[in-house]
């Protein structure tokens, strides 16, 4: 193990990974957002009597197009993950300097997110797939 954890580069097909997923989640979310709040048709909900008030519109559910494209997005997102989890760049690394690492991946320059709209596809990103190739 190594005693400074700040002194090894991550590797870009880590890099690229960890952007990916920040991506993923990012595009998950205003996915999501956009949508009707419940998956399925639901009346209005109105409970100001419980030790939390809740009140929220009636929700006509998401389409079929809209489920299956969020299961294909969701399904990204954990392989992605598990990518970027189970990277062979983390052996190096155990206890604090594991979290160290893991926290200094996240805020690294080139990982950070590209802002892309919900219904943006960039074409010239890797897939997951061929990232999981470079492991």
């Amino acid at each position: 193990m190594t005693d400074a954890p700040d002194a090894a580069p991550f590797p870009s097909d880590l890099l690229a990974a960890q952007k990916l997923l920040a991506e993923l989640g990012a595009q998950l979310a205003a996915f999501a957002k956009e949508r009707p709040w419940s998956l399925e048709p639901v009346e209005a909900i109105s409970d100001t009597q419980g030790w939390r008030a809740m009140e929220r519109p009636a929700s006509p559910g998401w389409s079929d197009d809209d489920r299956a494209a969020y299961a294909t997005l969701w399904e990204e997102l954990r392989k992605t993950a598990a990518l970027v989890g189970g990277h062979r760049y983390w052996a190096a690394f155990e206890g604090p300097d594991l979290v160290k690492r893991r926290m200094l991946l996240k805020h690294d320059p080139a990982a950070l997110p590209t802002p892309v709209k919900p219904a943006q596809v960039d074409a010239d990103a890797p897939a997951v797939e061929d990232l999981a190739q470079a492991v």
